[in-house]
């Protein structure tokens, strides 16, 4: 669908590829007077990048990267109306997150989600931690998994506003002042809703942080 509607080019499992030096400014502007080289260059700079924001928002793989591939036809498609009044990344960063929001509303009108069983599949995947023979503790492996679990599950319990800026703030490392304009908040916004997300998150992993596991 994507390679149908932008040009012929289809972005796939988020592979690396070489990017030129050429600023977001450059390509973008290439990009609206109809350079599909350029285009694909955005894309192979960011699919990473918004792949993480959508796979921290949904928990599910698969539909992560629909949503990034439809935010790829989104930018494509308004491209021409981008005015630079923003950076180029927190546009497409806002675009990435609207999707996802609206996603999480249809499908909860659907059904009840449940992050705990039917979506440790696709953090299994990713997870980085896996017992060995090379020396390796089996159970404190097993616990700085647990912890990892733990810390997901408490993520995942946050509402959509404060699932965002968590993501945007601790795994993106945006500034307040990218995050106002990904949002279109202010800053002061910006750090109050921060401030509440992170107790929020403290909270939920109160009880497992005051001792149910020890990852020392």
């Amino acid at each position: 669908m994507f390679a149908q509607r932008c040009g012929g080019y289809r972005p796939g499992a988020f592979e690396s590829k070489n990017v030129s030096d050429s600023s977001d400014e450059e390509l973008v502007e290439r990009s609206q007077r109809g350079e599909q080289t350029a285009f694909r260059e955005l894309v192979e700079r960011y699919q990473r990048r918004l792949f993480s924001v959508a796979f921290g928002m949904v928990r599910n793989r698969d539909d992560a990267m629909d949503l990034v591939q439809d935010a790829f036809i989104k930018i494509y498609r308004h491209m021409d109306g981008f005015q630079g009044s923003s950076s180029f990344y927190t546009w497409i960063y806002r675009i990435t997150l609207n999707l996802c929001i609206d996603y999480l509303r249809k499908r909860a009108r659907h059904y009840e989600v449940d992050y705990d069983d039917a979506q440790r599949s696709d953090l299994d995947d990713d997870d980085p931690i896996v017992p060995s023979t090379m020396g390796i503790n089996p159970a404190k492996v097993y616990q700085r998994k647990e912890l990892l679990e733990q810390m997901e599950r408490a993520i995942q319990s946050l509402s959509e506003k404060h699932r965002s800026i968590i993501l945007l703030r601790e795994v993106q490392g945006l500034s307040y002042t990218e995050i106002a304009e990904v949002l279109q908040i202010s800053k002061g916004t910006v750090m109050s809703r921060l401030h509440h997300a992170r107790r929020n998150l403290q909270e939920a992993l109160e009880q497992y942080l005051q001792g149910a596991v020890s990852v020392d």
